[in-house]
């Protein structure tokens, strides 16, 4: 009987242990640098701060310098949970058996890139791709953005016939969509491709004079951003923690948080959603 009791007692000490272990530890995200870095700071501060209310467990977000960076941080498990373009979380996704994306913005499933151009290549909106960009100065965003690279590489080969570096005079990236609106806007390229919810925060806080810079084509919808968690943190905050996160994130309805997005809210996701990114990527060699 001693033996038996003394058994429980052990047992308890290691389940409180576990759990104390669990709490101490802090549920750490990451999201792709797609705009300014204080901005992204503001906006995943205040979704740090609600998720810590919402799950019970310290939450905390380290910014990262390129979208590669945020890949690799998932991949070695330095954070747990991130915000992909679709590129990224195809990429993680493959490198972490088990991940998963759970949830993307109600946006993030017709997702647009515009290309846009500097008002003195004479160049104006039109429905077809715009044959007219041949030849000048280009910049994507990122090297390993979706809205600012993939697509509209894809698009380039398709509608070009040939790859960028051989279809304009210079090929930049610029590294995120507000750098390439800035770069474009001032002259240093002709034409630039960046993602239409950047442009829409942009243009909101004054920083696009449409004098200088404007849309001249948009391509079609595909799949983008996404929330992509680790496949093991149920093992480390216990059953059901994947289905907590998930319902968190679908629950962000304060009008705040959704506006620092831009999103209209959230809707769930999962991997077969970006099935459509992995075959373009593969197309144009990006992904293996």
């Amino acid at each position: 009987m001693g033996n038996f009791i003394r058994n429980i007692a052990l047992s308890a000490i290691v389940s409180v242990s576990f759990v104390s272990a669990a709490l101490a530890q802090a549920f750490v995200f990451t999201a792709v640098p797609d705009e300014d870095e204080m901005r992204l700071r503001q906006r995943f501060d205040k979704v740090a701060v609600y998720l810590t209310r919402e799950l019970g467990v310290k939450v905390r977000y380290i910014p990262v310098k390129s979208y590669a960076a945020a890949v690799t941080a998932f991949r070695n498990n330095h954070v747990h949970l991130a915000w992909f373009g679709g590129l990224a979380g195809v990429r993680a996704r493959l490198l972490v058996p088990g991940s998963e994306a759970i949830v993307q913005g109600y946006e993030d499933r017709f997702f647009i890139t515009y290309f846009i151009a500097h008002a003195s290549t004479g160049l104006r909106p039109a429905d077809g791709f715009p044959a007219g960009i041949a030849g000048r100065t280009f910049t994507f965003g990122s090297k390993g953005s979706t809205s600012g690279r993939l697509m509209p590489e894809f698009y380039i080969r398709k509608h070009l016939k040939q790859a960028p570096a051989k279809a304009f005079a210079r090929v930049g990236f610029s590294g995120d969509h507000s750098r390439t609106i800035a770069l474009v806007q001032s002259g240093a390229y002709a034409v630039g491709a960046v993602n239409f919810k950047v442009w829409a925060n942009e243009m909101k806080a004054g920083h696009i004079d449409p004098a200088k810079v404007s849309v001249i084509w948009k391509t079609p919808p595909y799949p983008d951003y996404q929330w992509t968690i680790r496949g093991d943190v149920d093992t480390v905050w216990g059953r059901g923690f994947k289905a907590r996160v998930t319902r968190a994130l679908l629950d962000m309805t304060d009008t705040d948080l959704l506006a620092s997005f831009p999103r209209k809210g959230f809707v769930p996701a999962k991997n077969s959603d970006y099935k459509p990114i992995l075959d373009v990527a593969r197309s144009i060699k990006l992904i293996d």
